[in-house]
C-alpha cells in the first residue's frame, strides 16, 4: 500500500484529501463535543441554582419559625425532578433542618452544611446556596443532582460519526474526480521531460489543458524548455571559455619562462663573461619568484573571485617594479614589433607595496596594450609624482575601447575585442579585474580612458607614495656576509632525491654537517643517531608522512634545542596550521629560496643560543633581493 502511494501522484492526492478531511472532522468533533459538554454543564448549573433559589424562598419562613413539616413538604415537591437525587435545608447555624432522598440507597445529605458553592464530580452536581431574607441570613439549601452528560455525548458522537463517514466518502469521490484534472498534466510534463532527456530535443512542448496552477506549471515547464534551448549555445560557449581559461593559465606561466630561457642561453654562450652570468642569474631568480607567485595564485583561484588575495608589502622602488613588469611583457611587445618608450622621474619613487603583485598588474597592462595594438604600434609608460601620490599611464595607439565598454572593462571575463584575430590571444578577461583589485588593495585606483574605437587607450594607475622613509643598507641580492652560525648538525628528510642532495650540498658549502634521509622512518633513525640542531622535513613522505615524523621527534626529542622546519609544496593556511600543530617551528613552501637559509640558521641561534650576538637583517632590499623571511615562511 505505502509503496503504491510512494510511486503514484494520484494515490498521494487521494491520501491527502482523505487525511485532510479526516483530520478536519476529528478536530471539529472534538471541539464540538467539548463545547457541548461545557454548555450543557453550565445550563444544568444555572437550572439547579434557580431551583435552589425557589426552594430557599419558599422555605425561609418555615426555617425562621422552625416549622419542619412545611420544610419537608417543600422538599418533597422535588420528586417531580427525576434528576435531583437529594436535597436538604439547614438553619442559620448550619444544622440539618429537613432533608429529602429520592432512593434509599442514595447517600444522605451531610448533617452540617458545607461551604457555599458548586462542585461537579463526573455526572453529579452538588450545590450549596445560602438563603437570605432581605439582609438576614436564614439558612442554606443543599441540592445533589445528575445531568446525564455521558448519554448526551454518546448521542452527539453517533451523529458526528455518521457525518464523518459521509464526508470521507464525499472526499474520496472528489479526489477520484480531481485525479484526472490534476495528475494527467503532471504525467504529461514528466513524460515530456523524459523524452527531452533521451532525445535532447528542446523543441518539445506539453499541451496546456487548464488555466489554473497546473496550467501555470505547464507554461513554466514549456518556458524552461525554451530557455534551455536558447542557452544551449551559451553552454557551448562556456565550455569554450573553460578551454580559453586553461590556455590563459598556460600563457601566464609561459611569460616568465621566456626570459628564463634567454638567461639559460646566455649562460651557455658566455660562461666566461661574469657580467652576463650575473645578469642571467638575477633574471632567473626574478622570474622563478614570479612563477612561484603565479603557482600560488593557481592553487587557490577562489582568492581572485572572493577578494581573499593577500599582499606581502615592503618598501619598494616604482622604477624596479616597472623594470620587472617590462621584462615580463618584453617578449610579447617585441614579437609584435611595438616600440616601447618609458618616461620615469629621475628621483627614486618609493612605495609600500607588494613588488611582485604590482609587477603583475603593470605587466598585464603592457600585455593588453601589446595584444590590442596592431603590429608596429607604439606603447608609452609614463609616471608623474604629485601631492604624495604617483600616477602611471600605460598608453597605446591600438584598437581603443568603445564608450559603452569602458564601464565594463574591469569586470570578470569582459573581452575588449570580440574579433577572431584578437580573441585568439585575449584570454578570459580576468587580468583587468584582478589588476583593479590589487591596485585597490594598495590604496590606489585604476581607470581606463579611450576616445573610442581605433583611437588607442590609456590605463591610468594612481598609488600612494612613501614620503618619510630612512633607507637602511641596501642588499645586493647576494648572501649576507653573516651567513649564520657554522658547524651545525642538519638533517634533511625528503623523498625528492635531487632536492635533498642539492640542499645538502648548499648547506655543506656553508660548513654544516648534513645527513640526508629519503623516508620518514629513516629520518627518525638518523635524528636519534646524529642529534640534529636543525631538521628540514618534507610533508609528503612515503611510509610515514612529515607530520608523523614531527610528532615522533617531539614526543621523544633527540635534542631539546632542535629547530624543526617543514619544507613542502602545500602552502595553504590550513597546511601551515596543521604543521604548527604537529610540532614544526617553521613552514617553508617549495621552491626553497636558498638566500634565506642564513636567516633560518640565525633563527636557530636566536632561539637556542641567544648569548651569541646576531646582527639584524637589512630593512631595505634591492629589487632583486629575496622577500623577508617571515611572510615567505608563512610561519
Amino acid at each position: 500500500m505505502m509503496e503504491r502511494v510512494a510511486r503514484s501522484v494520484r494515490a498521494k492526492l487521494l491520501l491527502l484529501l482523505g487525511a485532510v478531511t479526516a483530520i478536519a472532522l476529528v478536530i471539529s468533533a472534538i471541539a464540538l463535543l467539548t463545547y457541548e459538554a461545557r454548555t450543557y454543564q453550565n445550563r444544568w448549573a444555572q437550572d439547579l441554582s434557580a431551583q435552589a433559589d425557589i426552594l430557599g424562598i419558599s422555605s425561609s419562613a418555615a426555617i425562621a419559625f422552625e416549622d419542619a413539616r412545611v420544610a419537608r413538604e417543600n422538599l418533597l415537591l422535588l420528586r417531580s425532578r427525576p434528576a435531583i437525587l437529594a436535597a436538604a435545608l439547614y438553619d442559620e447555624h448550619g444544622r440539618l433542618f429537613a432533608s429529602f432522598v429520592r432512593d434509599a440507597d442514595q447517600p444522605h445529605p451531610p448533617a452540617v452544611a458545607d461551604k457555599s458553592g458548586m462542585v461537579v464530580d463526573g455526572e453529579l452536581i452538588t450545590l450549596v446556596k445560602p438563603i437570605v431574607d432581605g439582609s438576614s441570613f436564614v439558612g442554606s439549601v443543599y441540592l445533589r443532582a445528575t445531568y446525564g452528560l455521558a448519554d448526551r455525548i454518546r448521542s452527539y458522537a453517533a451523529i458526528l460519526f455518521a457525518v464523518f463517514v459521509l464526508s470521507l466518502f464525499a472526499a474520496v469521490a472528489i479526489g477520484i474526480w480531481l485525479q484526472r484534472k490534476i495528475t494527467e498534466p503532471i504525467v504529461a510534463v514528466a513524460e515530456t521531460a523524459h523524452q527531452v532527456i533521451n532525445t535532447r530535443d528542446f523543441s518539445l512542448r506539453v499541451q496546456k489543458t487548464t488555466s489554473d496552477e497546473i496550467g501555470y506549471l505547464v507554461d513554466a515547464f514549456n518556458t524552461m524548455l525554451a530557455e534551455i534551448g536558447a542557452r544551449s549555445e551559451a553552454l557551448i560557449t562556456a565550455d569554450r571559455m573553460k578551454d580559453q581559461f586553461l590556455a590563459t593559465l598556460a600563457h601566464e606561466l609561459r611569460n616568465p619562462l621566456a626570459p628564463m630561457s634567454n638567461a639559460l642561453h646566455l649562460m651557455r654562450v658566455a660562461p666566461d663573461r661574469p657580467e652576463i652570468m650575473e645578469s642571467a642569474k638575477d633574471m632567473l631568480e626574478r622570474q622563478l619568484r614570479q612563477i612561484v607567485r603565479l603557482v600560488d595564485d593557481l592553487l587557490d583561484v577562489s582568492r581572485i573571485t572572493t577578494g581573499k588575495l593577500t599582499l606581502r608589502k615592503e618598501i619598494v622602488s616604482l622604477q624596479s617594479v616597472l623594470a620587472n613588469a617590462i621584462e615580463i611583457a618584453r617578449p610579447l611587445v617585441d614579437s609584435r614589433g611595438h616600440s616601447l618608450r618609458v618616461d620615469l622621474p629621475r628621483a627614486e619613487i618609493l612605495l609600500d607595496a607588494d613588488s611582485a603583485r604590482l609587477a603583475q598588474v603593470f605587466s598585464n597592462l603592457l600585455n593588453n596594450a601589446a595584444k590590442y595594438t596592431d603590429e608596429g604600434g607604439a606603447i608609452d609608460v609614463r609616471a608623474v609624482a604629485d601631492n604624495g601620490s604617483v600616477t602611471v599611464d600605460v598608453v597605446d595607439n591600438g584598437v581603443g575601447i568603445a564608450p559603452e565598454l569602458l564601464p565594463e572593462v574591469f569586470k570578470m571575463f569582459t573581452q575588449l575585442d570580440s574579433s577572431i584575430e584578437r580573441r585568439v590571444q585575449s584570454g578570459l578577461g580576468v587580468g583587468l579585474a584582478l589588476s583593479r583589485r590589487l591596485i585597490e588593495m594598495h590604496g590606489g585606483d585604476i581607470e581606463a580612458v579611450s576616445e573610442g574605437r581605433g583611437r588607442g587607450c590609456c590605463f591610468r594607475v594612481r598609488l600612494p607614495m612613501v614620503l618619510a622613509y630612512q633607507p637602511a643598507e641596501v642588499s645586493t641580492g647576494e648572501a649576507p656576509a653573516d651567513a649564520g652560525p657554522q658547524g651545525l648538525r642538519v638533517l634533511i628528510v625528503d623523498d625528492n632525491v635531487d632536492f635533498a642532495n642539492s640542499l645538502a650540498v648548499i648547506l655543506r658549502e656553508m660548513r654544516h654537517d648534513v645527513v640526508v634521509a629519503h623516508d620518514g622512518p629513516a629520518g627518525v633513525d638518523r635524528a636519534r643517531e646524529m642529534l640534529p640542531d636543525i631538521a628540514f622535513v618534507d610533508i609528503g613522505l612515503p611510509t610515514m608522512n612529515g607530520y608523523d615524523v614531527a610528532r615522533l621527534l617531539r614526543a621523544q626529542p633527540p635534542r631539546a634545542g632542535m629547530l624543526l622546519v617543514a619544507v613542502t609544496g602545500w602552502g595553504q593556511e590550513g597546511d601551515r596550521a596543521q604543521a604548527m600543530a604537529a610540532g614544526f617551528d617553521l613552514h617553508l613552501v617549495k621552491p626553497l629560496d636558498v638566500l634565506q637559509l642564513p636567516e633560518v640558521l640565525r633563527m636557530y641561534r636566536n632561539k637556542f643560543a641567544p648569548d651569541v650576538a646576531t646582527p639584524p637583517p637589512p630593512t631595505r632590499r634591492g629589487p632583486d633581493s629575496p622577500a623577508p623571511l617571515g611572510p615567505r615562511l608563512n610561519g
